[in-house]
């Protein structure tokens, strides 16, 4: 009876955490985004990060608001001046216990040794205070070693505040892009009223973001479109990062290159139950679109992952897409595309609440073999409310791991890492279970 009891106060727990989740995101960067849109004015910016990249930001638009303010190609080469840029490479290959390959960062990192990789934010320009924090952790941490290129997207224009401070800190290029309203709207086949009475029924529910009509935009652009923005085309991998999230561990290896060396296609260090009230439909109807195209699934998928009874309903775990490393070409391929068009046809993300979270994980482990998925256990990550801290000592030593180990949310009952570990026999560290419970 004390073990039950316990069992519901864990999950009582579980249930307050997910609702303060939803409380504090609903203040951040997903949750109200107000479309203003010039359909006349189509900006990208490119800027090369450094002090002299965003003062050139600055003195390009007082000279003409409307003009493009990218830096000039002799600002940019004064201020990229990067190890990354040395003729001599810094990166030694080497072949850990889990038998991947690795390049580590040794001292100067060749620019040719990088792949075609960026780092992917969707912000807007009252973010900023709130993203600077991001980007601080993921320079620190990594990319002041390797120098990647950071996007960043927004349904209006960025201002020349958000393009000076954020250029300051990036080590790369920074590029800066605006959301097509086609694709930041109700599409056509929308029925407005019935998805009016939708969210209404949401919110008297208490369904979070259940009346957000911003949120819907976001979960469908993320889901179906920033891969497709013209600043995206030029790179084969991407990162994603959000406003206010921290990264706990030094990654001294070339994390893109780790994907491709390794041929990983989706990379994720999260994974938990999402809130069926908000996809009521969505299996459903996946189960219709692999019925009508049984060769998107290749014969070794995931299917175990998110299925408990061989696919006949969704259990419902899903990686936590707030953090993603992962192939471009996959969501640009034959299989997700199709996947796309007919999840976005059938309007579960405006009759419904349907989130880019389960939609990618969905497809990922249906679309792709699962040895192409991969768990980060090594990088640290945190968003509110959420830790993943890497709990074998060796790997917090070295990578100079900067968490708390009792807060890690990993190898807990409520993560479906477990789940993730068991079914594709991977091994987990020596002590995970004394972080269970």
């Amino acid at each position: 009876m004390a073990r039950s009891n316990a069992r519901l106060v864990r999950l009582a727990a579980f249930v307050a955490a997910l609702l303060l989740c939803g409380f504090i995101l609903s203040k951040g960067s997903t949750s109200d985004y107000v479309p203003v849109i010039n359909n006349d004015t189509k900006s990208e910016t490119t800027v090369v990060g450094g002090g002299k990249a965003a003062a050139a930001v600055v003195a390009d638009s007082q000279k003409s608001p409307s003009s493009d303010s990218s830096s000039s190609k002799a600002d940019k080469a004064a201020a990229y001046k990067s190890p990354a840029a040395a003729a001599d490479g810094g990166l030694k290959a080497s072949v850990g216990e889990d038998g991947y390959k690795r390049y580590y960062y040794t001292d100067k990192v060749d620019e040719s040794q990088r792949i075609s990789a960026t780092f992917v934010t969707l912000a807007r320009n009252r973010d900023l205070n709130s993203l600077i924090g991001s980007i601080r952790h993921i320079e620190d941490r990594f990319n002041n070693k390797f120098h990647y290129d950071w996007v960043f997207l927004n349904d209006e224009e960025f201002t020349d505040e958000f393009k000076a401070v954020t250029s300051s800190l990036v080590s790369g290029t920074t590029k800066y892009g605006k959301i097509d309203k086609s694709q930041w709207g109700f599409p056509e086949w929308i029925d407005q009223d019935k998805a009016a009475a939708v969210r209404k029924d949401m919110h008297d529910r208490r369904i979070i973001y259940g009346d957000s009509i911003p949120y819907r935009h976001m979960c469908r652009y993320e889901s179906g479109f920033f891969y497709r923005h013209p600043l995206m085309m030029d790179y084969e991998y991407y990162w994603r990062v959000e406003p206010d999230v921290k990264i706990y561990c030094d990654i001294d290896y070339d994390i893109f290159r780790f994907m491709k060396d390794n041929k990983k296609s989706y990379g994720w260090t999260i994974s938990l139950p999402e809130y069926i009230e908000t996809i009521p439909t969505l299996w459903k109807t996946t189960k219709e679109f692999i019925k009508a195209n049984p060769q998107y699934l290749p014969e070794n998928n995931m299917l175990d992952f998110v299925s408990d009874d061989g696919g006949e309903s969704y259990n419902l775990c899903h990686f936590w897409s707030n953090f993603e490393i992962g192939s471009l070409e996959f969501w640009r391929g034959e299989a997700y595309s199709a996947y796309f068009e007919y999840l976005d046809k059938a309007g579960g993300f405006f009759y419904e609440r349907w989130g880019d979270a389960p939609v990618h994980s969905i497809a990922a482990a249906l679309f792709l073999p699962r040895d192409e998925l991969h768990f980060f256990g090594d990088v640290g990550y945190y968003h509110v409310p959420f830790h993943n801290c890497p709990v074998d000592p060796q790997t917090r030593l070295t990578n100079k791991c900067v968490c708390n180990t009792q807060e890690d949310f990993t190898w807990k009952d409520y993560s479906c890492t477990n789940k993730f570990h068991a079914i594709n026999n991977l091994r987990r560290p020596h002590n995970w279970k004394s972080f269970s419970g």
